[in-house]
């Protein structure tokens, strides 16, 4: 059984119309017909020259004293040149690298930069925040630097936020923190955070989709409650990789995607690599679906399932190497009600080399729980497990394929195990197919032969 810590709920630092080229105005020709004169060359560039000097200096960052040459600190004139730009929509940041610190982005703006080349650096603080504002988008902005124990960016209590195609790098805590806000986070390039790549605590509906997120010191994403409740996040198609665990603990860091009291939320579709505990872990949650995601060379368990949890859903997921592959657990602090199906689980190690209480299983569950259709294959231990001790109660184990593995099914023996029933499984494991099991010992070799003297036990 694989023992962890509930991690503290942690609190986050937690225009005008543009005038287009003039219409040449009609003459009156011969017998009063009306002619238009056709522009030459000298006319259009002419007129195009006009054009770019009607712009509105709210577009043009260059117009409210930002320096892209410059190394000082160019805070306040990149504030000004945010609410210069908030009457009229949009402000276009030129290439550079300005630095700031402690800028209020406006509502109902657009600011977007030129993609990989427009960056601003912290300046030994947050380089800005976006405090209960709403229909904002940052779009191809690069953060960067050391912003002391603030995050690079911080939204706060916003509604209809959006950041794209932004890049966050090498800052020595998270790289954004959203805190009671209505955000999405859309393919946006995270690197080189010492904590995490995303914090979120307190989300009033947070999209997280198609990010790539490498080399973070404790976490990938976090999505995080202070208090448990609905939270309704969706975290799709993210690319993760390189979640280390800096922070110490056993299982407290090292995540690639960690779900902490937040109820209703959807982790779908991601690619998450070499995370030196999870990559999705759902800490204390109702009503959770995991689907769908890539988990490759996970340090401890790839997906869990673990506390106080109620209702997850752990689906059509491929676990390529984890030390446990997938864990639905904690019976005995109220962890119950589940559906595993559709996984494949393949390559367990023999041990945690960062958590030694992990032992080598494919899939486990304690209560209340259908393991069904999954695909369980090389697994130095067991592949399906059921119950740990008097930990078990109402689990289904059935119509799953399990090959290479030293025991097939196990099944606790315990004093106190409840029901569970198997049925329709393949099994092929070199010591024993279907065994009796007390805590790690095996109890009854083949109890398939002898499941009729155990009263909580149905084969069918």
């Amino acid at each position: 059984m694989v023992i962890a810590t509930c991690p503290g709920a942690e609190q986050a630092k937690p225009f005008t119309k543009a005038a287009g080229l003039a219409r040449l105005a009609p003459k009156n020709g011969h017998n009063g017909a009306m002619t238009h004169l056709v522009p030459n060359r000298r006319q259009l560039l002419a007129g195009l020259s006009g054009l770019a000097l009607s712009l509105p200096l709210a577009t043009r960052a260059q117009g409210n004293g930002l320096d892209p040459a410059s190394d000082a600190d160019q805070s306040s004139a990149f504030q000004d040149a945010l609410f210069a730009a908030s009457g009229t929509g949009r402000l276009t940041l030129p290439p550079g690298r300005f630095r700031v610190s402690g800028v209020q982005f406006p509502a109902n703006l657009i600011v977007e930069g030129v993609p990989g080349a427009t960056w601003l650096i912290a300046n030994g603080a947050e380089i800005g925040a976006i405090g209960a504002q709403s229909n904002l988008t940052l779009r191809d902005i690069g953060f960067v630097g050391d912003s002391g124990a603030d995050a690079l960016l911080r939204i706060m209590a916003g509604t209809n936020i959006t950041l794209e195609r932004c890049l966050f790098r090498d800052n020595p805590g998270v790289g954004l923190t959203i805190q009671g806000a209505a955000a999405t986070i859309r393919d946006c390039d995270f690197s080189g955070h010492g904590d995490a790549a995303i914090h979120s605590l307190d989300s009033l509906g947070l999209l997280v989709t198609g990010n790539r997120i490498t080399a973070c010191g404790n976490a990938g994403i976090r999505i995080w409650r202070s208090e448990q409740g609905v939270d309704g996040s969706i975290v799709v198609n993210n690319r993760i990789s390189g979640i280390d665990w800096r922070g110490g603990g056993n299982g407290q860091n090292g995540n690639g995607i960690n779900i902490y009291l937040a109820d209703e939320v959807i982790v779908a579709d991601n690619h998450i690599s070499n995370c030196a505990f999870t990559a999705v872990r759902l800490n204390t949650t109702r009503n959770s679906q995991v689907t769908g995601n890539q988990c490759r060379t996970s340090g401890e368990v790839a997906i869990f399932s673990e506390f106080g949890f109620s209702g997850s859903i752990i689906a059509e997921n491929i676990v390529d190497g984890a030390a446990t592959g997938i864990s639905i657990t904690n019976m005995d602090v109220g962890g119950a009600l589940a559906v595993c199906s559709g996984n494949i689980v393949r390559n367990i190690t023999p041990r945690s080399e960062v958590n030694p209480d992990t032992i080598p299983l494919g899939i486990f569950a304690e209560a209340d729980t259908v393991i069904t259709g999954n695909a369980v294959d090389n697994v130095p231990g067991v592949a399906i497990g059921a119950g740990w001790g008097p930990y078990l109660r109402n689990v289904v184990i059935a119509d799953n394929i399990v090959t290479a593995s030293t025991i097939g099914i196990g099944v606790s023996l315990a004093d106190g195990a409840g029901p569970v029933t198997l049925s329709g499984n393949q099994v092929d494991a070199s010591d024993h197919d279907i065994a009796g099991m007390l805590w790690t010992e095996v109890s009854e070799p083949d109890l398939a032969a002898a499941a009729d003297r155990y009263a909580h036990i149905t084969m069918n």
